[in-house]
């Protein structure tokens, strides 16, 4: 039989790789916000602010990085027990994410170089981050729940909060500005309470059967 203390390390790892993600992301997101306009009223980048989007630039394939390990770390905690069908769409929708993400990074970086940023690359760096990346993040996180509420992983608000988060995330899309921290804040929470469950846990573990 397996250990229960192999067991715990995945989870472990799944909380660290999602708390490093989430505030990662989280800075990415503020970051290219305040730095690039999203209007036309105003589409000039001064150079004060070319620092925060060089800086953002080099935050968001960490951020990836870090969401794949917390992607791989989930999928291995829940192990045979998983949906094929709910983990194939958990699957799609964390690369697809991943890959919105680096090209809206790269729009962003073309952006940059312009004095006068032209109105097609800001759309189209906003168009993929808020539109595409955000709403494939929205697909994950109704699969995670989905996973987690039938497995009993999570408890029942964490799973009706990543429910309506997703659905927000689905709904709203770019019509709300700051709307896609929504993603990263969900991801904190659940990072938190992976690594609260597995503190409550080590204890037990460590005192082995009676």
């Amino acid at each position: 039989m397996e250990p229960t203390t192999d067991r715990l390390k995945t989870p472990r790892a799944a909380g660290m790789a999602g708390v490093a993600f989430a505030l990662l992301l989280g800075a990415a997101i503020v970051l290219m916000r305040i730095s690039i306009p999203g209007d036309a009223a105003d589409a000039t980048i001064d150079q004060d602010r070319r620092w925060a989007v060089q800086l953002a630039l080099q935050i968001v394939p960490f951020a990836g990085i870090f969401f794949l390990w917390f992607m791989g770390a989930l999928r291995a905690h829940t192990g045979e027990a998983e949906d094929r069908f709910i983990a194939t769409v958990f699957l799609g929708s964390g690369f697809v994410f991943v890959a919105a993400l680096f090209a809206a990074a790269a729009a962003a970086g073309t952006v940059l170089n312009e004095e006068t940023p032209s109105d097609f690359g800001r759309h189209y760096a906003y168009t993929l981050l808020a539109t595409y990346a955000m709403r494939m993040a929205a697909v994950f996180v109704l699969a995670t729940s989905m996973i987690g509420r039938t497995l009993g992983v999570f408890p029942r608000p964490l799973a009706m909060l990543g429910t309506l988060v997703g659905l927000i995330l689905i709904v709203v899309g770019a019509g709300v500005p700051w709307s896609e921290l929504l993603f990263p804040a969900w991801a904190l929470v659940i990072s938190l309470h992976i690594l609260r469950v597995r503190r409550t846990a080590a204890p037990t573990d460590r005192a082995g059967p009676p």
